[in-house]
């Protein structure tokens, strides 16, 4: 391994950059190092990432076995040798034999814990090799009570603490047990028995394993489906982890809709499951309603479905078809395999989100963490961990926690009472910076518009809530589990508006709910004083589905915001007019706080993408802000594997009648402009054949520029060359846009000679077909970029980014940290859109940017060094319309040919 490898595994005959590509991410592995990996769509990432990483954990794992094997041999060598007396007087005061004694017995224990490991590890693959040759598991049919007590428990990977099951009244479940210390000594809630435990063969030791991440379930499962054709998939042991939402198999559950109701539902019926064995034989049972218990989480069918994850690879919608055959839960099955597999496939959010990592059961010490389509990670960091409440979510939680304060008053201890109320004062404090007060309706609440920006420090200050410690605070949200008690009494007690509650046609039962649905007919703006309608009467009204639901858990989120470091991040109030409308942010500043943990825990870091330039800003922003030093970062960055002749990008200065392209702020809007970009695209389309996407800076700006081109004519020439098509403002709209755009070109292309050549589809830098999107082959012969896509630099959130940048970041080039990130992003979104074209080895395609802007040098440099080593600048339009009919000319002749 010291010399890495030169040759890998794979499916069939490796291009020399995806050799290149898994020499290079093989040596970063094996050397604990922190890459980047850039590889253009097309060129076969994925499989790169999987034969060279899981031949480097192949590599690791027999190299481990014989070291230890050879330690153990020479331990026990050691063992058997006589114990030879002293040659010289020792430098301890102790005797000699004294001093051999120790060393043996040293000797000893280490011998023993290696003979452990190994056996621990035959076993193990003994196992595995039994369930991949599908034998039947004895002992997981036959638990014996204690072991069936620790998969209980096992099935509480992400709960809290349990709640006191024995009282007897209807309530018993809603109230929040006593709440002990908040001692921060104490440890912290185990998420993950697995480490708590050592002697249960249901409890293992997590194995190396590789964490490979990406951004949306449909690229997870693509990743999935390259493991199954790669040569390791008999051999690699995968799960795919999801949410409950992705993978519950309960349809009671799966109605609810929210992922917080889901989660919610799910946990109280694990609570149910967990008390139910604990009733004496022969005791009464309970008054009220049995509690309901999910019939998918029985712990003997949980340990077969983990069993048949471990001896095969699932998708997601596998491991849903999987979960509803077996009757068991995928969500759970899951988990309980994570500390056996080699390889876990998962959203990026569960790994950078240190909660969530533990809620799943998820350990980096000394793993390795892959994070595919990274092109966005610092943005996706800073949007997990900030957080927005409005005005009505405010009202609504004080309202809920008060009703429940005042339910259970009674029956709450001392210390939860009084942390309760100071969740009610920081609560009412945040309505108060919003110029609003708690106990009134919050849509006739009048606010004066404004947006402010303070430091944390300052806005605690403002709030007057400094005399609270937001960390015990905090503590006590996850210890009490009080998000989750008063979500469960709203939802009792208001409704969840999916299913209704069993009316009890009992004054006391009347009681319980009146003042509650009054008040939230209240903030409805309702001023009739009719009582509002109790459960199992009529369904409840829209307004009432939307605020049965607790939004307790977005202001835990908030709080714990709120404990970062002063200078990591601010908070920007908006008042919108009323207070309903008004909002408090938490904006994170600076995502390398939380990405520094995954970058210490795991033993190395694979941030890949196809676009990964331009390349400093993951370097500033997430590593050295982080601490990682310069010698521990490798870069690697391939070409495609397209020829170079099969592209055609140009930068163009001017239009055809001369007008100088530069869509500044102040000059795109201009009639002129306009004309010239209707001009353009007229001619592009005279000459490309099949698809056209033309990318336009924003929605708003698209909008203007087509009611433009409506109004003087243009559209209805482009509509005579290629049929229109425009980006849907509803994201479950796209795909039937893209089936008619695809169809369209499809019939062109049959219909030799006709009028129509292909389609044009109008699009948004950013939008919903600027990523992930695959316009391959005549579905994208030309892409056109109208100006440099620049973010909206008056926004106080990007202004307060770009100062945060100038003063904790180092210059370079001659330009601000907060400059450099204005272009970086406009660059990362432009680099994103242009390479929707080429997506494998024969595709070709032009692509044309708009904007003479892209002609600068340090411009040119942000594109991908395979497209700006092929980007020639034209000053005149002729110039460049002769480049791009000579283009497709040839390559007409040579498929003709």
């Amino acid at each position: 391994m010291e010399n890495g490898r030169s040759e890998f595994p794979f499916p069939y005959q490796p291009y020399t950059i995806q050799e290149d590509f898994m020499r290079s991410l093989y040596n970063v592995l094996d050397q604990g190092k922190i890459g980047i990996f850039e590889s253009p769509t097309g060129t076969g990432k994925s499989l790169s990432l999987i034969c060279g990483a899981l031949t480097w954990l192949t590599d690791f794992e027999t190299k481990r076995k014989q070291e230890a094997a050879a330690l153990l041999q020479k331990g026990e060598t050691s063992l058997s040798s006589p114990i030879t007396e002293a040659s010289g007087q020792s430098s301890s005061a102790e005797p000699d034999w004294i001093t051999s004694f120790v060393q043996k017995k040293a000797e000893r224990d280490l011998v023993s814990k290696l003979k452990e490991d190994e056996n621990k590890r035959k076993k193990r693959e003994e196992r595995l090799e039994l369930i991949r040759n599908n034998v039947q598991l004895k002992y997981a049919m036959k638990r014996k009570n204690p072991e069936e007590d620790e998969a209980f428990k096992l099935l509480q990977l992400c709960k809290e603490d349990q709640t006191d099951g024995t009282a007897n009244q209807d309530d018993e479940d809603l109230i929040i047990a006593e709440y002990e210390s908040d001692d921060e000594s104490r440890p912290k809630n185990r998420f993950c028995i697995a480490e708590e435990e050592e002697d249960d063969e249901l409890v293992e030791e997590h194995v190396t394993k590789i964490y490979y991440c990406s951004r949306t379930h449909s690229q997870l499962t693509q990743f999935v489906h390259e493991v199954q054709k790669s040569p390791f998939s008999k051999d690699i042991s995968l799960v795919t982890l999801g949410s409950r939402q992705n993978l519950c198999v309960n349809e009671e559950v799966r109605h609810l809709g929210s992922l917080q109701r889901i989660n919610d539902r799910c946990m109280e019926m694990q609570k149910n499951k967990q008390d139910k064995p604990h009733h004496e034989e022969g005791s009464k049972r309970k008054r009220g309603p049995a509690k309901s218990v999910c019939p998918y989480s029985k712990a003997s069918v949980l340990q077969q479905m983990r069993d048949e994850l471990l001896g095969s690879i699932h998708d997601i919608e596998q491991l849903v078809k999987l979960g509803k055959e077996r009757n068991s839960c995928p969500y759970y099955a899951t988990r309980l395999a994570v500390p056996q597999v080699q390889l876990v496939v998962l959203p990026y959010q569960m790994v950078l989100h240190e909660a969530t990592r533990r809620a799943a059961g998820i350990q980096l010490k000394n793993q390795v963490v892959i994070i595919d389509e990274a092109h966005n990670l610092s943005d996706t960091l800073s949007c997990i961990h900030s957080v927005e409440l409005d005005g009505a979510q405010l009202c609504r939680a004080h309202s809920q926690l008060s009703q429940y304060a005042e339910r259970f008053r009674s029956r709450l201890k001392a210390k939860n009472v009084m942390y309760i109320k100071q969740v009610l004062f920081v609560i009412e404090g945040l309505v108060r910076v919003l110029g609003g007060r708690v106990g009134q309706n919050p849509q006739s609440q009048a606010t004066q518009a404004a947006t402010e920006m303070h430091t944390i420090n300052n806005f605690l200050f403002k709030a007057q809530i400094d005399n609270i410690n937001l960390f015990k605070l905090h503590r006590y949200f996850e210890k009490s589990m009080i998000s989750r008690k008063l979500g469960g009494f709203v939802e009792k007690y208001v409704g969840s508006g999916v299913t209704p509650h069993t009316p009890i046609n009992t004054n006391k039962e009347n009681r319980r709910t009146e003042g509650l649905n009054r008040y939230l007919q209240h903030l409805q703006g309702n001023q009739s004083t009719a009582p509002a309608p109790l459960h199992g009467q009529q369904g409840p009204s829209e307004a009432e589905n939307t605020l049965s639901a607790s939004p307790m858990m977005q202001i835990e989120g908030f709080f714990m915001a709120l404990t970062n470091s002063n200078t990591d991040g601010r908070v920007v109030i908006h008042r919108q007019g009323n207070l309903s409308e008004s909002s408090v942010k938490f904006l994170l500043l600076n995502p390398a706080v939380h990405f520094a943990q995954v970058l210490k825990e795991s033993r190395a870091v694979i941030i890949a993408g196809g676009t990964m330039q331009p390349v400093s800003d993951f370097k500033q922003e997430l590593l050295f802000s982080a601490g990682v030093q310069e010698d521990r970062i490798a870069e690697f960055s391939c070409g495609h594997v397209i020829p170079p002749e099969n592209i055609l990008p140009i930068v163009l200065c001017s239009g055809p009648s001369g007008q100088e392209l530069e869509f500044t702020y102040q000059n795109r809007d201009s009639p002129r402009m306009m004309d010239e970009t209707g001009r353009i695209l007229s001619n592009i389309c005279n000459v490309v054949p099949g698809g056209m996407v033309c990318f336009f800076p924003s929605y708003e700006y698209l909008r203007r520029i087509v009611v433009h081109w409506e109004s003087g004519g243009i559209l209805t020439r482009l509509a005579t060359k290629k049929k229109i098509f425009q980006e849907p403002k509803k994201a479950n709209h796209v795909e039937q846009v893209l089936g008619e755009f695809s169809r369209c070109i499809q019939k062109c292309s049959q219909q030799d000679g006709g009028t129509l050549t292909g389609a044009l589809l109008f699009s948004v830098v950013g939008g919903k077909m600027s990523e992930g999107i695959n316009f391959s082959d005549d579905l994208g012969r030309c892409v056109v970029m109208v100006g440099m896509p620049y973010p909206n630099i008056k926004s106080p959130e990007l202004q307060e980014k770009m100062s945060y940048l100038d003063k904790h970041m180092t210059h370079s080039g001659g330009k601000s940290p907060g400059q450099a990130l204005i272009e970086n992003l406009c660059m990362k979104a432009v680099n994103q859109s242009i390479g929707r074209a080429i997506r494998h080895r024969g595709d070709y395609s032009s692509i044309v940017l708009c904007d003479r802007r892209y002609s600068r040098a340090a411009t040119l440099g942000k594109l991908p060094a395979w497209i700006q080593s092929r980007t020639s600048t034209h000053k005149n339009f002729g110039s460049a319309f002769a480049a791009l009919r000579k283009f497709f000319v040839e390559k007409k002749q040579k498929l003709g040919g």
